[in-house]
């Protein structure tokens, strides 16, 4: 009985916040319309940040880096795999988005 009630709660649960979420955010709208407001507010605007592609590229070399650095401190000491795995992932992720930040404030200084 548990196998079918915890998936379809799951499932009701996400549909009901979904729905809330919706509905709150129509009659939102409705009000707004209703008292003149502009309907060109709702619009979402998309800027493209082309910095963006450059850090999420410079984050997933770091992932793999970790990856490859957490492989080979596994296997030549004792430390726990786990804990080689979750260290160096962190370590190479955050280091490569340190390095995005500070490559990107030097392109903005220099204008490009």
């Amino acid at each position: 009985m548990e196998d079918i009630l915890i998936p379809i709660g799951f499932f009701a649960a996400v549909f009901g916040i979904v729905y809330i979420a919706v509905s709150a955010r129509h009659k939102e709208k409705m009000a707004l319309i209703d008292k003149g407001a502009d309907p060109s507010l709702f619009q979402k605007k998309m800027r493209f940040n082309r910095y963006n592609t450059f850090k999420y590229g410079l984050f997933f070399i770091g992932l793999a880096l970790g990856i490859v650095a957490a492989d080979i401190l596994a296997e030549s000491t004792r430390i726990n795999d786990v804990a080689a795995y979750f260290s160096m992932i962190l370590l190479f992720g955050g280091l490569a988005l340190v390095v995005a930040y500070l490559l990107r404030n030097k392109l903005e200084k220099n204008g490009d």
